[in-house]
């Protein structure tokens, strides 16, 4: 899955059966650190939810397809989404996980959130 950022919605004057009642929508794809990244691209919007400047995440060849109801309709992008937040792992040497309890733990400034534990 792939993040994105709706910039503008489309009205098809020709809708292919199948396709009735499904929005289009102007999607410009980003990286993780929400910058923009390639041209924009037209999806499908499978939420029915999605509006301008809000970011989503989109699906892009047959699983486009599989998203939408009736599946398989002729389409390469789709919504499948809605994003309320992104949260970003860094590698500033803080562990993915924390350390468990028969290793050492490594300083840092702020705690990490509380895990569930590794199983052993």
């Amino acid at each position: 899955m792939f993040l994105g950022r709706v910039i503008g919605r489309l009205v098809a004057s020709v809708v292919t059966p199948g396709m009735e009642g499904i929005p289009l929508l102007w999607v410009q794809p980003l990286d993780k650190h929400s910058r923009p990244e390639g041209k924009a691209l037209v999806c499908a919007d499978g939420t029915r939810m999605a509006g301008c400047g809000e970011l989503v995440y989109w699906e892009a060849s047959r699983e486009a397809a599989l998203t939408l109801s009736p599946t398989f309709v002729p389409v390469d992008h789709a919504v499948v989404g809605l994003v309320n937040d992104v949260m970003i792992d860094e590698d500033d040497g803080t562990p993915a996980f924390p350390p468990r309890a028969d290793e050492s733990p490594v300083a840092t400034s702020a705690s990490p959130a509380p895990r569930r534990k590794r199983k052993s």
